[in-house]
């Protein structure tokens, strides 16, 4: 009979075993050069296979990074900014016991340090429903606060000179409030140690 027409290119096999490791050259590099370019020349690779797995896989990472956020934002209820996360505590605890709280979670009351900071963690508070919580700002006496933060915002400041603690209002100011009384807070944690 016929002779047919030429049929598709068939699968390409398994790769063969890998050779033994040729040992240095030494006087002629250009031999040793030619060597390797020619050998390696006809190697194929099956790469559409992997570039489908590979697609595949830059899927679910998108899919994985948005269950991720959904669960920190919506489940867990954290809000985040570039180098922090924040999470609303809805225990009424008094200041001491409020910290503790934090760093038994790994954290500390947050601090806002920066006009940006103070206004995610007022805008969050807000978003809550509250009007007030613990920050981790403390008055050495009435005057003078543990930290510099307070220099930014001594013009939101609102001074009752029987307290030594802070409240964050969900308006961004700050005000004394006594150690004592038992309110929510807020806790912040370093992006370094937590990932996702």
């Amino acid at each position: 009979g016929e002779v047919g027409s030429k049929g598709d290119v068939g699968h390409i096999g398994k790769m063969g075993p890998i050779g033994a490791q040729e040992s240095s050259v030494i006087g002629d590099d250009s031999a040793h050069i030619k060597h390797l370019v020619f050998n390696h020349l006809g190697t194929t690779c099956d790469c559409g296979r992997y570039r489908k797995v590979i697609g595949q896989m830059d899927v679910n990472l998108g899919k994985l990074r948005n269950t991720v956020k959904f669960v920190k934002k919506i489940m867990l209820g954290l809000t985040e900014s570039d180098e922090h996360y924040y999470l609303l505590v809805k225990e009424a605890k008094r200041f001491k016991e409020a910290s503790m709280n934090c760093e038994l979670r790994g954290g500390i009351l947050a601090m806002p340090t920066n006009i940006d900071s103070n206004r995610l963690i007022a805008d969050y508070v807000s978003q809550s429903g509250l009007t007030r919580v613990y920050i981790g700002v403390q008055a050495k006496n009435t005057d003078t606060l543990t930290v510099c933060a307070y220099l930014t915002y001594r013009h939101r400041f609102e001074t009752n000179h029987n307290a030594s603690c802070v409240e964050l209002l969900s308006t961004g100011t700050w005000s004394h409030v006594e150690c004592d009384m038992a309110m929510f807070f807020i806790c912040e944690f370093p992006k370094s140690r937590i990932r996702g």
